[in-house]
C-alpha cells in the first residue's frame, strides 16, 4: 500500500515541475531546461539518499550488472523523454501535448509484460484505457479531433515522449528490483542518484561541446533552476519509491491522478470553472484508477 502515497506525492510535486520546466524552455531551450531537471536535481537527490541512509541504518546498497544495464536504459530513455515533452510543448497547446504524452500507461503496461513478465489482470487493462480516455477527452477540444491526425509531427513527438517515459518507468523498476539491499527505499534511492548522475555527465558534456548557450544560460538562472530540481528530485524519489513496489503500468495509470489535480489548480488560479467535458474527463480518469487499484491491491 506505501505505494500508494509515495505515487501521489510524485505526481503533485511532477505537476509543479512541469510548469517550471515548461518556464525556464523559453528562456534557455530545451536542452537547456532539460539539463536542469537533472544537473540541479543531483544535490537533493544526495540529500535525500542520505538522510534516508541514516535513518534506516542499513547497508550501503550494490549495484551488480543487471541493475546497472537497466540503470542506465531508463537514464538514457529519461533525458530523451523529457526533451521530447519539451519540445511537444512547444509545438502545440500544453493540453493536446500533455494527451500525447499521457499515452504512457498504455505503453509501460506493454513494456513491462514484454521486459519484465510483469502480469496485468485484464480488469487492470481495462482501467488503463479508460484512465487514458479521461485524458484525452480533457485535453483535447472536441473541434479540435479532425485536426490532430493531419498534424502528426506534434503527435508522433508526444508519443514518443509517452513511449520513452513509459520505457524508462519499466528500466527503472527493473533496476530497483536487481539492486541487492534489504530497503526497498534505499533500492529506490541508489537507482535515482546513479541515474542522475550519468544523465547530468551525458547531457553536460553534449551541451558543453554543441550548444554552450544553453550550458551557461542553465547556471545563469540557478535561482529559478533550484525549485525545478527539488521539484525533480522529489517526483522522480516518489515514482522510483513506488515502482520499487509494484508494477510500473499500477504506478503511472495511478500516477494520471496528476491531470485532475492540475486541472483544479488551474481553476483555482484562473477562476475559470470546469465544464462538463473536463469533468467528464476526471471521472473516467477517476474511474479507470478505481478498476486498477482494485485488482492491484485485491
Amino acid at each position: 500500500m506505501l505505494w500508494v502515497p509515495a505515487t501521489l506525492l510524485a505526481a503533485s510535486a511532477q505537476v509543479a515541475r512541469n510548469g517550471l520546466q515548461a518556464r525556464l524552455t523559453r528562456e534557455i531551450g530545451t536542452l537547456g531546461a532539460t539539463q536542469v531537471r537533472f544537473i540541479y536535481g543531483l544535490p537533493f537527490a544526495l540529500l535525500f539518499w542520505l538522510a534516508s541512509w541514516a535513518i534506516i541504518g542499513t547497508d550501503v546498497p550494490r549495484m551488480g550488472a543487471t541493475a546497472i544495464g537497466y540503470m542506465l536504459l531508463g537514464a538514457v530513455t529519461q533525458i530523451a523523454a523529457t526533451a521530447l515533452m519539451l519540445v511537444a510543448m512547444a509545438q502545440r497547446a500544453f493540453g493536446v501535448a500533455y494527451a500525447y504524452i499521457k499515452t504512457e500507461p498504455i505503453l509501460v503496461a506493454l513494456f513491462g509484460v514484454l521486459l519484465l513478465g510483469d502480469h496485468l489482470a485484464p480488469l487492470a487493462w481495462v482501467g488503463i484505457l479508460v484512465a487514458t480516455s479521461g485524458i484525452l477527452l480533457v485535453s483535447i477540444d472536441p473541434r479540435a479531433w479532425a485536426s490532430l491526425f493531419h498534424e502528426w509531427r506534434p503527435m508522433a513527438v508526444g508519443i514518443a515522449s509517452g513511449a520513452f517515459f513509459g520505457l524508462a518507468s519499466v528500466a527503472y523498476r527493473g533496476a530497483i528490483v536487481a539492486v541487492e539491499s534489504d530497503s526497498s527505499l534505499m533500492r529506490a534511492l541508489s537507482v535515482l542518484v546513479a541515474a542522475l548522475v550519468v544523465q547530468c555527465v551525458l547531457l553536460g558534456l553534449w551541451l558543453a561541446l554543441f550548444d554552450r548557450r544553453a550550458f551557461t544560460g542553465s547556471l545563469r538562472i540557478w535561482r529559478e533552476s533550484l525549485g525545478a530540481g527539488f521539484l525533480g528530485a522529489l517526483a522522480t524519489a516518489g515514482w522510483n519509491s513506488a515502482l520499487s513496489l509494484t508494477a510500473a503500468a499500477n504506478v503511472r495509470t495511478l500516477g494520471l491522478i496528476e491531470m485532475p489535480i492540475a486541472a483544479l489548480i488551474n481553476r483555482r488560479v484562473s477562476g475559470r470553472a470546469l465544464g462538463i467535458r473536463e469533468w467528464s474527463g476526471i471521472l473516467l480518469v477517476a474511474g479507470g484508477i478505481a478498476l486498477m487499484m482494485s485488482q492491484a491491491l485485491g
